[in-house]
């Protein structure tokens, strides 16, 4: 194991990712504790801790700037209770591959004010039954949830049936794309104008492939897909949510 201190983080690669965003690259250090990050002097948009040795999700000093942590391929089994306070702006959260078990084990993330994008794959709680209405009446805010857009159904699915108070139906109403999921008879269909860059979606996805390439070639590839918001034809990203074929060894059926 190795300990997390202030000459590792001073010694790590520190650049800007694919999106732009400043990157602590930590992963694959063996880190079991998270600690000392307050040397990083709150100076990055994302850190990545994949590919280490980490059990529970804590030890963060207030780091207002931080939107993406990547945390994917640990043994985290537990969050720190109020994650949010210590991470207020935190948007992007990967915790695929991690031993998570259980529902109540993921009420902390009720705690991210912001977190719009969450991947819990291949962990094992994504195998209790209303697992994913779980999570998105916990975190009303949610705009992916393991690479997959939440629709306005499932909303209201998770309300009905985890009994959502009314803060949260005024947050789920905040969220409603007008028109989504609802055809006018006799109406004519009017085509989406194109989009001239990435979305979130593909973002998300993209991320979550870089996070976990094997080679030099393949990160240098779908960071060139995501500087031209073309994806390859190895990651899919559909109407109905996104799914990163490179993360294969990552995700659950």
């Amino acid at each position: 194991m190795v300990r997390l201190t202030a000459d590792l983080i001073l010694q790590s690669p520190q650049y800007f990712n694919a999106v732009k965003e400043r990157e602590l690259d930590l992963r694959g250090s063996k880190i079991a504790v998270v600690e000392n990050l307050g040397a990083t002097e709150d100076q990055f948009d994302s850190i990545d801790l994949s590919d280490n040795e980490i059990v529970k999700l804590e030890g963060f000093p207030l780091l207002r700037r931080l939107s993406t942590l990547l945390a994917n391929n640990n043994r985290i089994a537990r969050l720190h209770a109020n994650l949010g306070a210590s991470l207020p702006k935190l948007t992007t959260l990967v915790l695929t591959t991690n031993k998570l078990v259980n529902l109540p084990d993921l009420d902390p993330l009720a705690t991210l004010p912001k977190l719009q994008f969450l991947s819990l794959l291949d962990n094992e709680v994504t195998k209790k039954p209303q697992y994913r209405l779980y999570v998105i009446h916990r975190c009303p805010g949610l705009r992916l949830l393991d690479f997959k857009k939440i629709k306005q159904k499932e909303r209201l699915e998770a309300q009905k049936a985890f009994g959502g108070s009314a803060e949260e139906q005024a947050e789920a109403a905040k969220t409603f794309v007008p028109g989504e999921g609802i055809e006018t008879e006799g109406a004519e269909k009017t085509e989406e104008p194109k989009k001239t860059g990435p979305t979130p979606e593909q973002i998300t996805a993209i991320k979550a492939a870089i996070a976990t390439a094997q080679t030099l070639e393949e990160v240098t590839r779908l960071e060139k897909a995501l500087r031209s918001g073309q994806l390859p034809s190895d990651i899919l990203v559909d109407g109905t949510g996104a799914q990163a074929k490179e993360t294969d060894r990552m995700e659950e059926g």
